[in-house]
C-alpha cells in the first residue's frame, strides 16, 4: 500500500467460523478497498489462520494483522508465521505489533514495554533477513549462527506499530511503515502524532514523512442512524475508557471517566453506553448514516492521515455494514 495515497481498510474480529473469512475479505476486495486485516486480541482466535483463509481468497488487497503482541507470541513465531502470510497472499503481507490489552488475564505485567516492542520488531525484521549474525538484547536477543530455514519472500515485509505512546514511537521509528493510532476516530489526533512522529524521525536520521498514521476504530453505519450510533455506543463502552486516558488531545472530566470505568468493569455495558454523548462518540466510533461515516473520514484525511480503517462490527450486522460501506461510503471518498 502506497503511504503517500489515502487508502481505506477493513478490519475485522476473529471470532467467526474459519470458512466466513475468506468471503469476507472477497467483499472487502470487489468493493475497491485497499486493505483488510483482522485483530488478534486475547481470547479471540489467533489471528494466523483466518489471514490465510483471506489471503488465498483475494489477490489485490493488503492482508495483514493489527496486531500482535510479542508477550503472547514470541517474536520468533510472530516472524514465521507472517512469512507464511506474506508467501501466501503473494507479498501483498502487513504486520501490525502492539504492546497489547488484558494481558494481566494471563499473568502479564510487561514493565520494560518501550524496550520489548523495540526488540521485538528489531528481532522480526532480523528473521525474515534470514541473517546468520547474532543480535543482542535485553528481551530478545538472538543467538547467531542460524536462521528461517525455508526461502523467504519479502524480507521488508511493512510494520505497522500500534500505540498512542511517544516513547514507542520513538523507539520503533526505524523499523515501521505506519503507526495506527487504535480506536479513535478523532481528526485532533492526527497532527499532534505527525508532530511526534516527524520529530522522531528527525533524530533518527529518518524521513518521518515515510510513516503513515492510521486512524481505526468501531464502525456502525446504517441507514437509520439513530440505531447505529446506539449499537457504537455500546460496542465503544468496552475499550473507551482506556482509550480515553490515552488520548493527549481530550480533557474527560475525572467523575465521568471513573464512572465508564466502573460501568465498563462491571460488564454494564448499557450504562456505560447512556454515559457517551454524541460529541465524545464522534471521536471514538464511526458511526451514523453513510453520509455521516464519510463525513469523519474525509477530515480524517483532511488532518493528515493516510489510511482509515472502519473496524467491527461495521453496521447492524456484518453484511449489511460492509455493504453500506463499500456501496454507500467507499464512492463519497476522494482517494
Amino acid at each position: 500500500m502506497d503511504q503517500h495515497k489515502y487508502a481505506v481498510s477493513i478490519a475485522f474480529q476473529t471470532d467467526k467460523p474459519l470458512s466466513a473469512y475468506g468471503s469476507l475479505a472477497a467483499q472487502v476486495e470487489a468493493y475497491g478497498f485497499q486493505g483488510v486485516t483482522v485483530y488478534n486480541d486475547l481470547l479471540y482466535q489467533p489471528a494466523w489462520l483466518p489471514l490465510l483463509e483471506m489471503a488465498r481468497a483475494t489477490s489485490r488487497v493488503q492482508v495483514g494483522v493489527a496486531a500482535v503482541n510479542p508477550f503472547t507470541c514470541h517474536p520468533l513465531n510472530i516472524a514465521g508465521n507472517i512469512a507464511l502470510i506474506d508467501e501466501a497472499s503473494q507479498g501483498r503481507a502487513l504486520l501490525g505489533v502492539a504492546r497489547g490489552g488484558w494481558l494481566d488475564f494471563v499473568g502479564l505485567h510487561p514493565r520494560r514495554g518501550v524496550t520489548a516492542l523495540k526488540e521485538a520488531l528489531r528481532c522480526i525484521r532480523h528473521l525474515l533477513r534470514q541473517s546468520t549474525e547474532s543480535l543482542p538484547g535485553d528481551i530478545f536477543p538472538l543467538a547467531g549462527g542460524d536462521s528461517l530455514r525455508w526461502p523467504i519472500l519479502r524480507p521488508d515485509i511493512p510494520f505497522l506499530l500500534g500505540t498512542w505512546g511517544e516513547r514507542t514511537i520513538r523507539a520503533g521509528i526505524h523499523e515501521i511503515a505506519e503507526v495506527k493510532i487504535g480506536g479513535s476516530a478523532s481528526p485532533e489526533v492526527v497532527p499532534y502524532f505527525r508532530r511526534i512522529i516527524h520529530e522522531a524521525g528527525a533524530a533518527a536520521g529518518r524521513d518521518g514523512g515515510e510513516v503513515g498514521i492510521v486512524m481505526g476504530a468501531v464502525t456502525v453505519v446504517d441507514e437509520d442512524a439513530s440505531a447505529a450510533r446506539a449499537l457504537a455506543r455500546r460496542e465503544v463502552a468496552l475499550y473507551l475508557p482506556l482509550v480515553a486516558e490515552l488520548d493527549p488531545t481530550l480533557s474527560l472530566e475525572p467523575e465521568l471517566l471513573a464512572r465508564l470505568q466502573a460501568a465498563a468493569a462491571r460488564y454494564d455495558f448499557a450504562a456505560a453506553a447512556a454515559l457517551i454523548s454524541d460529541k465524545l462518540l464522534d471521536r471514538f466510533a464511526f458511526a451514523g448514516a453513510p453520509a455521516d461515516v464519510a463525513e469523519q473520514a474525509a477530515a480524517l484525511f483532511a488532518a493528515g492521515a493516510q489510511r482509515v480503517e472502519f473496524g467491527t462490527p461495521h453496521g447492524l450486522s456484518t453484511v449489511s455494514g460492509l455493504r453500506i460501506l463499500g456501496e454507500n461510503v467507499l464512492p463519497r471518498l476522494s482517494l
